[in-house]
């Protein structure tokens, strides 16, 4: 007898194989059956109503790193049929972390207030073990975060004890379960680094079986030649390269470089190249506030930003600079969060809105607003346009990714909709309405596609053996309802989610069930 058997069902296996009619059956937490003819007995019998079950799906690009131990129900993800995530990207994971108490407040005060009461990947993973969450989790060992801890905020190239450390730091982080290493190449302190620092420690990626995942260092104007570091340093290496949430956010590129760049991509993989890439599928990105400051400005750390801030004749040069490289744009950047009380009032507007509002210079209302809430600002910037996410999207390479964040429906301020829809959100507009590509395209983009580049043998795919993680909702039904403007709200048409055959939502309400795992790369029983 099984725990639970889900019938008459249209099942989407997660290869972009035709779906077929059947039932599975569950025991222990794994499919054990996936039959086509009549059920057998089981203690719970769930009808699925000629609903589609599909694998549940991988958000191969999160930052839930920080939030995951406030939120383990992982509201945001669960509801949109996430159940496993990955997070540590951008060049931003909270460890591995320096023993050295102000290396230590650095990384506390850029990537996220936690304790930090670890030292290593592995520790961290141990902690957030014990938090009991709802949803899969593992993590990339970002960058950043390696480089803050060998040489904090310099803006230099890294020595050679420097960087036998850094790659110490990251072959400790692989060898205790982190699936990548990620950069930020638009972050302090990860944009300090050139290439052949990045190369050096893509190699140590190779015996692992670890991939390189990257935020370019550019996604404007600059995102072909971006495009050219990243395969270069893929080619360099040797190691698999994830280009992150691929886009072309300026307005000047739009419809033209991303042929370029998906040109460039192809060609590369033509020539053995191991490239693919992941997306969101919204036109506006979401980050900090303070990535609108030029990058020098940063080298210190978050205090060194507000110290120069602070001084007239410093502000006066970083204002000239913000505004020349933000002309045009200061009203497609919106306010999504802030800490405090006094400011709540600018979320939801744009900066431009802000100025008006303090008879200000957008730079200043900017500024002002990230002296007073010392970093803790969110932004939504709009940049991108349908034709280029289209395109993207339907390349066979490109697997879905949220860079959302886990969280309750009742998360403070308005977050980016894509911590709540993202993936409801593929099915529902770029499939059913769009018809980019067929349903099986669109799940298989969602489980089987980023399951192979992380390595993940036993989950992404409706299979025997495989553990239960799935989805079942229904095609003509499913959709995004979160929106910009009310964002936390769960998405219609998915009427269960399991999590290691646990049934952890049922339309659109969370069960309390918390029975995800912690996944560490190259581990038995992922």
């Amino acid at each position: 007898m099984y725990d639970t058997v889900i019938k008459n069902v249209r099942i989407l296996d997660g290869t972009a194989a035709p779906w077929f009619r059947g039932w599975i059956g569950i025991r222990g937490g794994r499919i054990m059956k996936v039959g086509t003819g009549t059920p057998e007995a089981a203690a719970d019998v769930v009808d699925g109503e000629d609903r589609h079950l599909a694998p549940g799906f991988i958000d191969i690009h999160s930052h839930s790193d920080t939030s995951l131990p406030v939120f383990p129900l992982a509201e945001s993800r669960i509801l949109q049929g996430i159940t496993t995530e990955i997070g540590g990207n951008c060049g931003l994971s909270v460890a591995p972390v320096s023993p050295d108490p102000e290396k230590k407040k650095l990384l506390a005060a850029y990537v996220g207030e936690m304790d930090y009461s670890w030292n290593s990947m592995g520790g961290y993973l141990d902690y957030l073990e014990e938090k009991k969450l709802s949803v899969n989790f593992g993590t990339a060992v970002g960058h950043g975060t390696i480089r803050l801890a060998a040489m904090g905020f310099e803006a230099r190239k890294a020595t050679g004890t420097e960087m036998d450390f850094m790659k110490r730091l990251l072959c400790q982080s692989l060898a205790q379960g982190a699936f990548s290493m990620s950069s930020g190449l638009i972050y302090p302190p990860g944009c300090y680094a050139d290439t052949d620092e990045l190369a050096e420690l893509c190699r140590e990626l190779v015996p692992y079986g670890a991939f390189y995942e990257t935020h370019m260092r550019d996604e404007g104007e600059q995102v072909v030649e971006a495009v050219k570091e990243a395969l270069a340093i893929c080619k360099r290496s040797g190691a698999p390269l994830q280009i992150a949430h691929h886009k072309v956010a300026r307005k000047s590129g739009w419809q033209v470089h991303c042929k370029t760049t998906i040109a460039m991509a192809d060609q590369a993989r033509r020539q053995g190249l191991d490239v693919t890439m992941d997306q969101y599928p919204y036109r506006a990105s979401a980050t900090s506030l303070d990535s609108n400051a030029p990058l020098w400005a940063f080298e210190g750390g978050v205090e060194a930003l507000l110290s120069r801030l602070r001084d007239p004749g410093t502000r006066e040069q970083i204002n000239a600079e913000t505004n020349a490289s933000h002309a045009g744009r200061w009203g497609d950047i919106r306010i999504s969060y802030v800490a405090t009380q006094k400011n709540k009032w600018t979320v939801g507007k744009s900066i431009l809105e802000i100025a008006k509002i303090r008879k200000a210079d957008p730079a200043d209302a900017c500024f002002d607003l990230i002296l007073d809430e010392r970093c803790h600002v969110g932004e939504v910037n709009y940049g991108m346009c349908e034709e280029d996410i289209e395109y993207i999207m339907k390349q066979p390479y490109t697997m879905i990714g949220s860079d959302g964040n886990a969280a309750s429906m009742a998360y403070d301020g308005l977050p980016h909709p894509r911590w709540y829809g993202t993936f409801p959100r593929v099915i529902a507009k770029y499939c059913r309405e769009q018809k980019l590509f067929s349903l099986e395209t669109a799940v298989f983009k969602m489980t089987g596609l980023p399951a192979c580049r992380l390595g993940l043998s036993d989950r992404g795919l409706i299979k025997e053996g495989m553990w239960a993680d799935l989805v079942l909702f229904d095609f003509k039904t499913i959709q995004d309802t979160p929106t910009f403007a009310d964002p936390k709200q769960p998405c219609a048409g998915i009427s269960r989610v399991y999590v290691n055959g646990v049934l952890t939502a049922e339309n659109g309400v969370h069960t309390g069930a918390s029975a995800g795992k912690i996944l560490r790369r190259g581990a038995d029983g992922r």
